[in-house]
């Protein structure tokens, strides 16, 4: 039966500006990858990340390279070893999980052996800006029971303290994509207490947090830009107290469950996480979220427009795609 491989580019302008520590973003660039055989689609998306190396074009390529094996019949299992952790394993894995699923006549979480998506608590997040501007945000979505807060190194207390003093009764996130230092960490951890944080999100850069390992948090610190797949969870867990688990640093469904299993087989507490990205992107991800204790999954709420039949906000909580979209 023959099978056909293929992938293209997308661009989803957002609906506001997208600000962490590294910049802001005003579009969302994904690579939608598609598997044909025998009359049925499958698909899935990956998100090229600059700070992993990644471009649109490289995703392009590196899914162009493995067409061969994939047309000839090499499988998810195969895919593994064909190609390196990233967005493009991301979107291919993605599509024959969907592609598959559509084989068998079940869905993907029949596949798992697991329970359909539900609804699930998300992050809504804030971006960095001034504390007005972040607590205005803030108070829009205080009946929210999870709010990511995004800060740098400016500053930065009294960001959360806006946030919390506006959102009282939400748990928070706060996340300073790689941008504090050790003195930093530790004079602003008065504050986190102070404001009832629940998790703080990869504080310090990846390649410096060597010191963690001796560092008692009062604090769940949780890995992000430091962990990408199971090889790495072994220097993590001497350093975290939870990882983030995003399928496109994994390389796809496949590899994102595995990592799940692999932390809570360490104690560590794991966080479903995602770029800004479609619901394409998140149709998958909601498998992970289900075996999380934390879902950090507001991507397609950013895009002045989603895919059709995509995942649908409520107050907070995000309801899975329409019978048909994904798995």
């Amino acid at each position: 039966m023959r099978r056909t491989l293929a992938a293209r580019p997308d661009r989803f302008p957002l609906n506001r500006p997208f600000r962490i520590s590294r910049g802001a973003k005003t579009a969302a660039d994904v690579v939608t990858a598609t598997v044909i055989e025998g009359g049925l689609q499958g698909w899935g998306e990956g998100v090229p990340y600059p700070r992993y190396g990644e471009s649109t074009e490289l995703v392009l390529a590196q899914i162009e390279a493995v067409r061969g094996e994939i047309e000839a019949g090499a499988g998810r299992a195969e895919l593994q070893t064909l190609m390196q952790p990233g967005a493009a394993r991301n979107a291919v894995d993605c599509a024959l999980w969907d592609l598959e699923a559509k084989r068998a006549g079940r869905s993907v979480a029949a596949l798992l052996g697991a329970p359909e998506p539900v609804r699930v608590a998300t992050a809504l997040t804030i971006g960095v800006d001034t504390p007005d501007v972040m607590a205005r945000a803030a108070a829009a979505m205080a009946g929210a029971p999870l709010v990511k807060v995004k800060v740098d190194a400016g500053n930065p207390a009294a960001a959360i303290r806006a946030v919390r003093d506006a959102a009282p009764g939400a748990a928070l996130i706060v996340d300073p994509n790689e941008s504090w230092g050790e003195t930093l960490l530790r004079a602003v951890m008065p504050v986190l207490e102070e404001c009832r944080v629940a998790v703080l999100e990869q504080p310090v850069p990846a390649d410096e947090d060597d010191w963690l390992a001796s560092y008692d948090s009062p604090v769940p610190i949780c890995a992000d830009e430091a962990i990408h797949t199971v090889a790495g969870l072994d220097r993590v867990a001497a350093r975290y107290d939870a990882v983030n688990v995003k399928l496109d640093k994994a390389g796809g469904l496949t590899a994102g469950l595995e990592l799940v299993h692999a932390a809570r087989g360490r104690g560590l507490r794991v966080m479903s996480g995602c770029m800004v990205c479609s619901s394409l992107g998140i149709a998958p991800a909601l498998h992970v979220a289900r075996l999380a204790d934390w879902a950090d999954l507001d991507g397609p709420l950013w895009l002045a427009e989603d895919r059709p039949g995509g995942v649908v906000a409520d107050g907070g909580w995000l309801l899975p795609p329409s019978e048909g979209f994904w798995g």
